[in-house]
Formats: structure tokens, C-alpha cells, sequence
């Protein structure tokens, strides 16, 4: 395991300015364009830990840059994504991250973190400790302790990080904390949101016909201990990889943990909803297999206190509709339709099925499940508030491209900073993984965000930081400084 590297990384002896919504910053460049070993042609030298499936995600921006070295435990995904990309051919192919940072480490300036969700934290931090930028999938972490401390490795390293979630670039995200800001709802007092999942027979999850799984032999080219990573050691199943992981706690977190970096975004962002006091499972169906997969279905809820001028808030969240569960809870006078353009014919629009009602004391209003698109609830009101001039000016920077797109041009100072930073992203991830918690164990939790403990059911707290195999032991260190 290598040591951290508290050097600061190389940067260009030029300063690039940019004018932005908001004002104008000058931001130096973070890569070693002219160093040695570093970047030809102003273009930025990327790794990616992970080849296959999500990672097609990241090539869309990456491969305008130099994509350098490509790392997964199965070798099989090296070529997924090759007539799409044919350049990923020319780069160097590894199984295990730690050996391609140590071979490659003088040519790499940023890695992307393309792995499932219990090997995001271990190769986050060993690419931060190296001075390496570095963008990860969401959530960010797989349980809380990991979460705060990426916080606390962003402000010791002070590379580039972002989480890979689109819709913090979108524009929708911003229009809706101008509203709020501009009083155009009032003050918000509770959200529902959610989505349908798990869907058992969908892409991304599947119940198996018992519990525990049948042992299988290990496909060839599968490394499989380095894809169990910090975890426990468990026999190989299809089951587990190479997709349907998010249904096992060890490995994912449901539907919930899945999903609500993306639909709970809007909310947490706009509202600051970071410091919850109770989060509670209000209604779960379990699963029939055991308490080692996600249920299928529940409602979830957290309170959070008063912030400053924000009244107290309270985010629901729902899912498992395709399994019998509860539907997310619309607002009242959702009154949506479309007109047809040849007949004329108006057809009511019914409310959707996934995304976040927002409860306010002057308007309610809606987010898709990317938190994009915000419309109020009322389809007149919507309209006469567009038509009259009514909506605020923008406030708030916007992103050109996605997530990647926005790293990479932070990386090379043409901005500030990414929206999905690690201080924001973990604090968004810890009130998912609370979330996680509270639905994989049913009742009610206090939380003490002050002091990262559960208060009234000191037994879950050992959940908050999850034991790891011998060898994948990071992060202790930063919390001691």
C-alpha cells in the first residue's frame, strides 16, 4: 500500500481567466502540461479504474483527452467499449489499480473511478494519495465513515474530485435554487420523492431462487479477490458479477443507494439538508431471501431542523412500486396535460412515477428523476409565471457538458471548481448511506451528525465504518492529523 503523497501537484506557469455567471475568477491550471512525463498538446493524462459498463459514461469526454491506462479485475471489459473509442486500444492494461498507479504514476494526472459501489472508497484514496485528480461514480463511498473521510482527504490533497452524477450539471438544478431563493415557492416543508425499482427481472437487479448463493467457477480472465476488494471473502457468483451486485448490502445499496444521489440531489442541494436528526423506515416490505438483500420496497423519511431562514423539512423517499409498494405521494393540484397537435385534443398528464414533489407555503412544484426539468405542480401557474417575466435571472453558474466534461475543465483551470466536489458529493452520499441504514434495519434512528453517531441504537453505529480485509486498510491516518 503506498504512503500518501502530500507534494502539490504540478501546475502550468500560466494563469487562464474565466468569465462566469457570478463573477470572474483566475484559476491555475492542475496538470503537468510541459513536465515530464506529463500531458502533449494542453490535453490531460487519464486512468480509468474500471473499463467496462459505466465507464462508457466517462469515455464520451475522456477520450478528447489522453486516456493513458485502463484497470479492471476482467479483462473482458477492456474491449467493451472499443468501437466507440477505437484510441482506448493504445492504452496499458492492468487488474489491479495500485500496480498501474505504480508503473504509470509519473504519466497519469487524473483517474476515473468506475467500479461498484465497495471498491469506490479504496480507489478514490489511493489515487488522492498519489496526487492524482480524480472522479468517482455514485454514491461516492459505501458507508459513512468512508464519506467523511474523502472530506477529509480533498482538503489535505486538494486535487480535483467530482462525483459522477449528471444532473448536478444540469441546468434544472440551478433554475430550482433560484426559485426557491427568488420566494417563488415559499418555504419548503416537505418532499416526496423516489422511483419504482427494484425491478427483480430489470438490468441492474436480480433475485436469485435461494439464499446463499450457488458457488460457480470463476470465468476465465475474472480476477475475482481483487473484485471482492475490502470486503469479505465470498465465493464467485453471476449474481454478484457483473451486474447485479446493488441488490447485496455488502456490495450496494438497493434502489435507494442507487438512486437518490440522483433524484435527492435537487432537494439536499437547493435546501441544505445535510444534518438530519431522525431518519426512519417508516414502511418496508422485506425481502423473502434474508436480511443480506435490499427489501423490496419501503418509505423512508428524514427530519431535518430549521437552517438559518429555511423552515424544518422533511424528505420522504419511496420505492419497490414494481413490488407492491407504496407510491410516491403527488401534489394535490398536479393538473398537467399535452394537446395534441393535429386534433387538438387535451390529454391529462398524470403525475410521474419517479422524481421529487416539492410542498411549499406559496406553490408546489416537481424535479424529474435527474433533478432536472422544475415545473410547479399547477400547469397554469407554471405557464402565467413564464409568460409574465416572472422567473428569476440566473444566479448560478452553468456547466458545459457533464460531470466529466466539468472535471476535466476544472482540472485545466478553466473554472473554479466541479458542482459534485467531494465536500458537497460525500455530504449528499452520507444522508443516501443514512438512508440505506435505516431502511436495511427498519425503525427509527437519532443521529448526532455532529458526532457521526446513531444515539438510540448504539448497535448500528458499527455500521457507519464496515470492517475491511487485510491489505485495503485506508484512511485511518487522516483522521489522526
Amino acid at each position: 500500500m503506498s504512503k500518501p503523497n502530500t507534494k502539490t501537484v504540478s501546475r502550468r506557469n500560466f494563469i487562464k481567466s474565466t468569465a462566469l455567471v457570478g463573477g470572474a475568477a483566475f484559476v491555475l491550471p492542475r496538470f503537468s502540461i510541459g513536465q515530464s512525463g506529463g500531458s502533449p498538446n494542453s490535453k490531460v493524462n487519464i486512468a480509468m479504474i474500471g473499463a467496462g459498463g459505466i465507464a462508457g459514461m466517462a469515455y464520451g469526454s475522456c477520450c478528447d483527452e489522453n486516456v493513458v491506462g485502463l484497470c479492471d479485475v476482467d479483462e473482458t471489459k477492456f474491449g467493451q467499449h472499443k468501437k466507440t473509442y477505437p484510441a482506448l486500444a493504445a492504452a496499458k492494461k492492468f487488474a489491479d489499480f495500485r500496480v498501474m498507479l505504480d508503473k504509470m504514476g509519473k504519466e497519469i494526472d487524473a483517474v476515473c473511478i468506475n467500479t461498484p459501489d465497495h471498491t469506490h472508497f479504496a480507489a478514490t484514496l489511493e489515487c488522492m494519495q498519489r496526487g492524482k485528480h480524480v472522479i468517482t461514480q455514485k454514491p461516492l463511498t459505501h458507508d459513512i465513515w468512508q464519506a467523511r473521510t474523502l472530506r477529509l482527504a480533498a482538503k489535505k490533497y486538494k486535487v480535483v474530485t467530482n462525483m459522477g452524477n449528471q444532473g448536478h450539471t444540469y441546468d434544472g438544478i440551478r433554475k430550482m435554487k433560484e426559485w426557491v431563493e427568488a420566494g417563488i415557492l415559499g418555504q419548503i416543508t416537505e418532499i416526496h420523492s423516489g422511483i419504482g425499482g427494484p425491478e427483480w427481472q430489470g438490468g441492474y437487479f436480480r433475485k436469485p431462487a435461494k439464499l446463499p448463493l450457488d458457488v460457480e467457477p470463476v470465468p476465465a480472465g475474472l480476477n475475482w479477490d481483487l473484485w471482492q476488494g475490502p470486503v469479505p471473502e465470498s465465493a464467485y457468483s453471476a449474481f454478484l458479477h457483473p451486474r447485479f451486485w446493488r441488490g447485496f448490502w455488502q456490495y450496494g445499496g438497493g434502489t435507494l443507494g442507487d438512486w437518490f444521489c440522483h433524484i435527492g440531489d435537487g432537494p439536499v442541494w437547493v435546501l441544505d439538508l445535510y444534518e438530519p436528526t431522525v431518519i426512519e423506515c417508516v414502511e418496508r416490505k422485506a425481502n423473502e431471501l434474508g436480511d443480506s438483500m435490499c427489501p423490496n420496497s419501503s418509505v423512508v423519511r428524514w427530519d431535518f431542523p430549521a437552517r438559518g431562514k429555511l423552515a424544518p423539512c422533511s424528505l420522504y423517499w419511496s420505492d419497490g412500486q414494481a413490488n407492491g409498494g407504496r407510491a410516491i405521494k403527488t401534489s394535490a393540484d398536479w393538473n398537467w396535460s399535452t394537446k395534441h397537435s393535429e386534433t387538438g385534443k387535451v390529454t391529462a398528464s398524470p403525475p410521474p412515477k419517479a422524481g421529487s414533489y416539492w410542498t411549499g407555503s406559496k406553490a408546489n412544484a416537481f424535479l424529474d428523476n435527474r433533478s432536472n426539468n422544475p415545473r410547479l405542480a399547477d400547469m397554469d401557474r407554471n405557464n402565467a409565471l413564464r409568460e409574465s417575466g416572472g422567473l428569476p435571472e440566473a444566479k448560478y453558474r452553468r456547466v458545459k457538458g457533464g460531470p466529466h466534461q466539468e472535471w476535466i475543465d476544472a482540472i485545466k483551470g478553466l473554472i473554479p471548481d466541479t458542482g459534485a466536489n467531494f465536500e458537497y458529493a460525500a455530504r449528499l452520499t452520507e444522508i443516501d448511506l443514512l438512508g440505506v441504514l435505516a431502511q436495511r434495519f427498519g425503525g427509527r434512528i437519532e443521529w448526532d451528525a455532529a458526532k457521526m453517531k446513531v444515539t438510540n441504537r448504539p448497535e448500528l453505529n458499527a455500521y457507519l465504518k464496515e470492517p475491511v480485509r487485510r491489505g485495503w486498510e485506508y484512511g485511518d491516518d487522516l483522521w489522526k492529523a
